[in-house]
């Protein structure tokens, strides 16, 4: 089974590590897919943000990076999207409606797997550049 669904980044972390902090539309979504066998997708760009967020000297996430990711890794819900030549294509064609190369990354991705964005993001929202579920 295919997803229908694509995770932003903070979608992710909050449903593993604070899942309150979802809407009942969020979470409403997500639970639905688990319960149909559907896996989520996340795009390669949210491993990235989740290092940048986990690493330096003042982490905004207090998590352990590695055990966090080997959890997404063995997690069968879990569907990696990876970077394609489609996919920066469509970071190019989504010009300046969005200036954080991680969202315009995550939006195209959205975009060429025709996908609904999970996200909370009021930019990503406003921009009506993808399909999203608040």
């Amino acid at each position: 089974m295919s997803p229908s669904l694509l995770l932003d980044t903070h979608i992710v972390v909050r449903w593993l590590l604070e899942p309150k902090r979802l809407s009942r539309e969020q979470l409403r979504e997500l639970e639905a897919a688990v319960r149909r066998g559907e896996p989520v997708a996340l795009s390669a760009a949210s491993l990235v943000e989740i290092a940048v967020l986990a690493s330096g000297e003042k982490p905004r996430l207090n998590i352990r990076l590695e055990l966090f990711l080997e959890d997404l890794r063995n997690n069968p819900v879990f569907h990696l999207l990876p970077l394609t030549y489609e996919i920066a294509a469509e970071v190019a064609a989504i010009g300046g409606g969005l200036r954080d190369p991680a969202d315009r990354t995550i939006v195209a991705t959205a975009r060429v797997h025709r996908l609904r964005l999970v996200t909370s993001d009021q930019r990503i929202v406003a921009s009506k550049l993808v399909a999203v579920v608040e």
